[in-house]
C-alpha cells in the first residue's frame, strides 16, 4: 500500500497542486493514490523531495518517514550507538527500558 494521498493531504496539497509538481496529469496522480499505477523514480524522487519521506515509507514499504543519517549524527550520538550495538540483547532491552522511562518522565 502506498501513502502518497495520506502525505499529500498532509501537506495540504490538492491532486492538481501534485500534479503540477510532478510534471503528470491529476488523473495520473489519482491513479497512484488508487494503487493503478506505479510511479516512475524520477516522480518518486520527486515526492520524496516534496515530502521529505523516504522513497520507501512512500510506497507503504516501512514505517520509517526519514531514516536519519549518520551525518546528521554527533559523535556522542555515534558513540552511543556503537555502544549499544555491542551489549548483549537482555542489556539492550534494559537500555530501551530506561530511555523509555527517561521520554516518559520528560512529559
Amino acid at each position: 500500500m502506498n501513502r502518497i494521498k495520506e502525505l499529500r493531504e498532509s501537506k495540504g496539497m490538492t491532486q492538481v497542486r501534485l500534479s503540477i509538481e510532478l510534471e503528470v496529469s491529476q488523473e495520473t496522480v489519482s491513479a497512484y493514490e488508487k494503487g493503478k499505477h506505479y510511479p516512475s523514480v524520477d516522480v518518486l524522487l520527486k515526492m520524496s523531495d516534496i515530502f521529505d519521506s523516504s522513497i520507501d515509507y512512500i510506497l507503504g514499504l516501512s514505517d520509517i518517514k526519514r531514516p536519519v543519517s549518520s551525518a546528521e549524527l554527533s559523535a556522542d550520538d555515534l558513540n552511543i550507538i556503537s555502544s549499544y550495538h555491542s551489549l548483549p540483547s537482555p542489556k539492550k532491552a534494559m537500555v530501551q527500558a530506561y530511555i523509555q522511562g527517561l521520554s516518559d518522565s520528560g512529559k
